[in-house]
């Protein structure tokens, strides 16, 4: 598969999009508007996206790619949606990377322009299918029309339309020409499962060999001529301003060219990132902390477990839980507390800008690049089509690349600089400069019967949206989807469930999309209070589960397959536990089992991870497998290390040494089981983070005895 880096700078309308590229190549590009949920006459182009493929004569097939690589596999499996219903291999297809167009590549269901909360394959779903089934629609009416014989005589097979009773054969590229002057179909059929030949297959991700041989792209090894390499120190206190800086030292620096200063931020331009270094290392700088200079991680937590105390916004109420509670036989509260948490993707924050006055270049790896574009064009003071975009594949995302502040900084700095810059962040500012996974804290009080049976469940938590600043439209009533995601519609039948949510925002603290997100917080506190109640009932925590789920056979069936493969039950050495958690979150149903060994000395090695997954329709075995696996690797990470604290109005935790990463060695083996399901296609991406922190939290309490309410582990607490 080829990857093309380059991106058109106009930003066309759809009818001149179509147009052009047919006028300028021969060739046949088809553009379908593809609704979701609503007639095609009804549907808005700012809703739906538009699946691009373009057949060349030269028999080039281009999927523009609506979505983003990030190392998820994206440009393997959505191919293989349009290689599926077009009959073609996936190697016949190239990929150009999307420009920056709503109108034209707004995810469904986001309604913009971004690669996250795991649904690049729920929102290709239909639409890229579609695209694939009426191009090969056209290519196989444009050849019977030039044999004289009917559509339904031929087929379409490895890229060509062949005339069955002949044998007659036509390449695509032979028909593009013709098939852009007929019409596309507004309907079509698309395959019945039976009949996929790639769909539900292991596939080689198409992108390994560029990484492995180093000629991937990422955004930044983007080297425009004449590119000089920058690199940044910004306020230390969120909110602070530069109050002055001696740049005489940095300046002395052989190959130092600039020193450019903004309002709260300072960045050294040399000739390369060695020199840019040692330029930064030699700035003397002075700052106003402002505001925020005395805000500590502990008045953050209070604010919250005060504001839990209050009435918030309604998430979901089921039945009375209030009077439930009260005349519960056994009652169980407990409070939850959760971190702020830093992306650290391998790649550090990076961009690529050119600032010509009148118009503006970036190249950049995001994940939401016409943010980028509306952003960096209201930075530059141009008008968004003076934006011109490139975008790149990402060393990791996160949701730390839905972002566009990196390319904020990077036009504020080229508006400083003559000729392209490329502004690199240093690991420390990287972390110390992130937008951080929301701190939350959580009250839930829960009743038992006489029999131990759940009657009432209540959870009242706190922290910062996201969604609140990120896309204000989506924030309704105090809530919004992603902050309530695996906190409401438990998988669980409960006869009484009340949940609230305040949004209370941190002071001077940025906080943004981090895997799984909302679930990543969600799933722990349900998971672990499901444990706890399960404990309190004096049952054992995977019946406990089984017993509410009648209702619900895929939960059911993930739930039993993970204990049954984990070896449930079965007696383990002193300090060694199992703990399991379930969750039904990005359209996929999880269970994991964590094994694990709490050491004398309080710390905590995850031996085993055995999850069972029910995604809907598997496009690619590979990708699913692959996706838990991160997945887990993420949430163990967390759950052992992960946490930024700040300190007079300063993040404490710069570089990997105080933000530590899981090792290699300390890796569980991770077992993946996938249930065959015939249902739409579930999000991978963020699952597995979900759920394997809480798994580890009851693991541990199996082992121990001791209940873990807060993340990261305390090996203090413990210690034999």
């Amino acid at each position: 598969m080829n990857i093309d880096h380059s991106q058109k700078r106009e930003n066309l309308s759809r009818r001149s999009f179509l147009i052009n590229s047919a006028a300028a190549g021969g060739g046949f590009l088809l553009s379908l508007s593809l609704p979701l949920g609503a007639s095609h006459a009804a549907a808005s182009e700012a809703f739906t996206p538009n699946a691009f493929v373009k057949i060349t004569t030269d028999g080039q097939i281009v999927l523009t790619m609506p979505y983003v690589e990030m190392g998820q596999g994206t440009y393997t499996s959505i191919p293989m949606l349009i290689a599926e219903e077009l009959e073609v291999s996936l190697t016949q297809i190239q990929l150009e990377h999307a420009p920056p167009n709503e109108k034209l590549y707004a995810n469904p269901m986001l309604g913009v322009q971004a690669t996250g909360n795991s649904n690049a394959i729920r929102g290709a779903w239909k639409p890229l299918r579609e695209a694939g089934a009426a191009a090969r629609i056209v290519l196989t009416e444009a050849a019977a029309r030039r044999w004289g014989v009917e559509a339904t005589e031929c087929r379409a097979e490895a890229g060509e339309i062949i005339h069955t009773s002949s044998g007659r054969r036509l390449k695509y590229g032979d028909l593009a020409e013709d098939a852009a002057r007929i019409p596309v179909p507004e309907n079509v059929a698309l395959k019945e499962p039976a009949a996929f030949k790639l769909i539900g297959t292991p596939a080689k991700r198409l992108d390994a060999a560029g990484k492995v041989d180093g000629s991937t792209v990422y955004g930044i090894d983007a080297r425009p001529a004449g590119v000089k390499i920058a690199t940044l120190a910004q306020s230390p206190v969120f909110g602070g301003r530069l109050k002055s800086v001696d740049d005489s030292a940095a300046k002395a620096v052989k190959g130092v060219r600039q020193i450019v200063q903004l309002e709260d931020a300072v960045a050294v331009v040399a000739d390369h990132m060695g020199a840019a270094k040692k330029g930064l290392e030699a700035l003397s700088i002075k700052w106003d902390d402002g505001i925020h200079a005395a805000v500590d991680t502990q008045d953050v937590a209070r604010e919250l477990e005060q504001a839990t105390l209050k009435r918030g916004s309604v998430a979901q109420n089921i039945g009375d839980a209030e009077k439930a509670i009260a005349t519960a036989a056994t009652r169980v509260e407990a409070t939850y507390r959760l971190p702020f948490l830093a992306h650290a993707a391998m790649e550090p924050m990076n961009c690529t800008a050119h600032f010509r006055g009148d118009e503006c270049e970036i190249w950049i790896g995001t994940q939401a690049i016409a943010r980028v574009q509306q952003m960096a064009a209201k930075a530059a003071g141009l008008p968004v089509d003076k934006v011109i975009v490139h975008n790149h594949l990402s060393g990791g995302g996160f949701g730390r690349r839905l972002e566009a502040d990196g390319a904020v900084r990077a036009v504020q700095i080229a508006m400083q600089v003559d000729g392209p810059v490329k502004v690199v962040w240093m690991r420390e500012e990287d972390i110390q400069q992130d937008m951080y996974r929301p701190f939350w804290v959580d009250r839930v009080a829960g009743g038992l019967d006489k029999d131990g049976k759940p009657i009432a469940w209540i959870n009242r938590f706190a922290g910062s949206s996201v969604i609140a600043r990120w896309l204000p439209a989506a924030f309704k009533n105090g809530l919004d989807p992603d902050t309530t995601e695996g906190a409401i519609d438990l998988v669980y039948a409960l006869p009484n469930l009340h949940v609230e949510y305040l949004q209370v925002e941190p002071p001077g603290i940025r906080t943004a999309f981090w895997r799984s997100v909302g679930p990543s917080h969600n799933v722990f506190v349900t998971e672990s209070f499901i444990d706890e109640l399960a404990v309190a009932a004096g049952q054992d925590a995977v019946a406990y589960r089984r017993a509410l789920l009648e209702h619900n056979p895929r939960a059911k069936a993930v739930l039993d397959l993970a204990a049954e493969k984990a070896g449930w039950g079965a007696q383990l050495p002193q300090r060694r536990g199992r703990g399991v958690a379930l969750q039904n979150v990005f359209g996929s149903y999880l269970a994991q089992v964590a094994e694990v060994e709490v050491a004398n000395d309080g710390s905590v090695r995850v031996h085993r991870v055995v999850c069972a997954m029910d995604c809907g329709t598997v496009i690619n075995p590979n990708t699913v497998e692959a996706q838990i696996q991160s997945g887990v690797m993420f949430g163990v990470t967390a759950a052992l290390y992960g946490k930024i604290t700040l300190k007079n109005g300063r993040v404490e935790q710069s570089n990997f040494d105080t933000y530590q990463m899981l090792r290699i060695n300390e890796a569980p083996a991770i077992q993946v089981y996938v249930v065959k399901s015939s249902e739409l296609p579930g999000g991978m991406g963020e699952a597995g983070t979900s759920g394997i922190v809480p798994a580890i939290a009851n693991a541990v309490f199996a082992a121990t005895g001791k209940r873990l309410r807060e993340m990261p582990i305390d090996p203090d607490a413990l210690k034999a």
